[in-house]
């Protein structure tokens, strides 16, 4: 029958490990800022358990880096259009809707910025959004009427009346 001391010692392990298997779940998910928060508690609470104080150390400086490479310094049209294509690419909707939004500002006569926004508001099933770029694309150059007929991501509005408008297809 274990004594007091290894109950208590194995329930401080438990508590260390379920710690550290939260850190590793928001890390695995490349939140690595919150990762790294929830590696730094970890450590100052468990700093007695050496296998799982080696990990997190890893894993921190893991974050560390990747941190430091997310830290891209944006400042012209083309930075926050670019890293704005890189966002759609990746599914992160919401940040590539900043970038383009940010580079819209800064180049707002920039057709091609128009049309990746509506291809975006389109990934986000905003299909009015999505047409009113488009519509603001064409306007400013009918190029994109001619790539938004082809484009994958616009094809479940081939049918659509306001879409042909848009396009100017009959």
């Amino acid at each position: 029958m274990p004594s007091e001391k290894e109950k208590a010692r194995k329930d401080l392990y438990m508590k260390a490990l379920t710690a550290f298997e939260q850190a590793m779940k928001v890390f695995h998910k490349g939140n690595y800022e919150k990762a790294s928060d929830l590696l730094g508690a970890f450590l100052e609470k468990h700093d007695s358990e050496n296998e799982l104080v080696d990990r997190a150390n890893i894993y921190l400086k893991i974050c560390g880096r990747h941190m430091k490479k997310d830290a891209v310094s944006l400042k012209s049209f083309d930075d926050y259009y670019q890293n704005g294509i890189f966002k759609a690419n990746h599914g992160e909707y919401d940040e590539a809707l900043k970038m383009l939004m940010k580079a819209q500002s800064l180049e707002p006569k920039e057709g091609k910025v128009f049309y990746l926004l509506s291809s975006v508001y389109c990934q986000l099933d905003q299909p009015e959004k999505c047409l009113e770029y488009l519509e603001s694309a064409v306007a400013l150059d009918s190029y994109f009427a001619i790539l938004a007929q082809n484009e994958e991501d616009f094809s479940s509005f081939k049918e659509d009346e306001k879409f042909k408008l848009v396009i100017r297809v009959e």
